[in-house]
């Protein structure tokens, strides 16, 4: 079966400005998220979440 153009969200690569805007964040401190989490949405989002003002 061949792959769609659409993967989903949690394939596809995080990115720090994405992160930052979600959560409303700088994109350095997404940065800091992202090298430390790696592609771990899920953990990724949590940690932005609790540095979120």
């Amino acid at each position: 079966m061949a792959q769609s153009k659409d993967a989903s969200a949690s394939a596809q690569k995080y990115d720090a400005k994405t992160l930052a805007k979600k959560h409303r964040i700088s994109v350095e401190d997404a940065g800091r998220i992202l090298a430390e989490h790696g592609n771990d949405r899920k953990a990724a989002d949590k940690a932005a979440r609790c540095i979120a003002v």
